[in-house]
């Protein structure tokens, strides 16, 4: 069957050059919409990159994870990570390039903390931050004809910029991301997972479209990332609700399509994986 990425319009990453952090200017803005026809192919920045969504969802990929982005929550990649963009809905996508100076990583922050900041990481975006952001200059470079700012701009871009990093270094951290194995096979099974998680309810019937043996298959998650296939897709699961509630579906509704037999079955899930109820989880953030 084919994956939505493969029936995607493939495209590049949309003139990052244009938008290129600076000592000078470290916080730059871009903003573009998506359309779910499109696929942003992998590609890498030597800057960091904090990403969410106005509006609808998306889903980045990294070598080593998945992450769902809905509008209440965001993406940071450090400098050098190579990721791909999934349009899950019609996407008005944000996008802060941060100058990151030599051998430093993480929004301005102490040396003791950068090793949290030199991971994806998925964060929340609170109120002020999300302002902050639309307040500023989104316009891009003209290589052409360098574009002057002024005394009065520059202040006002510095307060911005300042505020916004304070934001972004408090912003709260959500487990919600998938990891991804090294190994093609399994990869190959994960991604087909992520693409139509309720396709298959098992390992066996997982296994199967791949001709691998169950066995085998439940080694590799062991093996490659040290856990069982039913946790992995768990994971999966909630990525896949925190989609739906991004779209304001019922709970109901949720815990039914993705195959829960009751919402309360379904609550015991979210609670297991985040610690809290799903109407807290999703409610108070999306």
């Amino acid at each position: 069957m084919p994956s939505r990425t493969s029936r995607a319009r493939r495209i590049g990453p949309l003139t990052p050059h244009l938008f290129t952090p600076s000592a000078e200017r470290p916080v730059r803005i871009k903003c573009h919409r998506l359309t779910p026809d499109q696929f942003v192919v992998p590609h890498a920045h030597d800057w960091a990159q904090f990403a969410f969504s106005t509006t609808g969802v998306t889903r980045l990929t990294t070598a080593c994870g998945s992450y769902i982005v809905p509008p209440s929550r965001a993406l940071w990649i450090p400098p050098g990570v190579e990721h791909a963009v999934t349009v899950l809905s019609e996407t008005d996508l944000m996008t802060l390039y941060l100058h990151q100076p030599a051998g430093r990583c993480g929004p301005q922050v102490p040396r003791a903390e950068e090793a949290l900041w030199r991971q994806c990481r998925v964060l929340e975006v609170s109120d002020l931050l999300r302002a902050l952001v639309m307040a500023m200059d989104a316009r891009p470079d003209d290589l052409a004809r360098p574009r002057q700012i002024d005394r009065e701009q520059q202040a006002r871009e510095a307060r911005l910029n300042a505020v916004a990093l304070d934001e972004l270094r408090r912003a709260r951290p959500v487990k919600l991301g998938v990891d991804l194995p090294a190994d093609p096979r399994l990869r190959a099974l994960c991604e087909a997972v992520l693409d139509d998680p309720t396709r298959h309810a098992t390992l066996e019937a997982w296994a199967r479209d791949t001709g691998a043996s169950p066995r085998t298959v439940a080694r590799l998650f062991q093996q490659e990332l040290g856990t069982s296939f039913g946790q992995w897709r768990q994971q999966v699961l909630l990525a896949k609700a925190v989609a739906m509630a991004a779209h304001k579906h019922p709970m109901k509704r949720i815990a039914a399509d993705l195959g829960y037999a009751s919402a309360s079955a379904f609550t015991a899930m979210v609670k297991r994986s985040v610690g809290m109820p799903p109407a807290r989880f999703f409610g108070s953030a999306l």
